[in-house]
């Protein structure tokens, strides 16, 4: 089992697609790996010897950002934009829709289930 940047990559896939389960590696970046690498796109992650697994893992560790230190930026980023009270800040912060979605209607991944606002009918 191929075992890159802390993560399993699936056995029965290809190299490109299998690549795509480390955090910040998607089918584009996948493809530039695997050709520096002089690795066959069509190759299985089961096939790949320990020499072709230790070229892909140099070539992303020092090319790329990925799993924890990628996430670590990314809520970095995030805190900085709250903590210096932009609009997308507190945008985050409210857990509303951040780059400009309408809100009256839709959004409900973002504002979760309904919330039921009205009066209560006195008795």
């Amino acid at each position: 089992m191929a075992r890159i940047a802390g993560v399993d990559l699936p056995r029965e896939k290809r190299v490109e697609i299998g690549l795509t389960y480390i955090y910040g590696i998607g089918r584009s970046s996948a493809k530039k790996i695997t050709e520096k690498s002089h690795i066959s796109s069509d190759t299985r992650v089961n096939q790949l010897t320990e020499e072709e697994i230790a070229k892909l893992r140099s070539e992303i560790e020092g090319q790329y950002k990925v799993e924890g230190s990628l996430r670590s930026e990314v809520a970095m980023n995030l805190k900085r934009l709250m903590d210096i009270g932009s609009y997308r800040g507190l945008r985050h912060r409210r857990g509303l829709p951040v780059r400009g979605q309408r809100t009256r209607t839709n959004a409900r991944t973002r504002k979760g289930p309904k919330k039921i606002v009205g009066r209560r009918k006195d008795v």
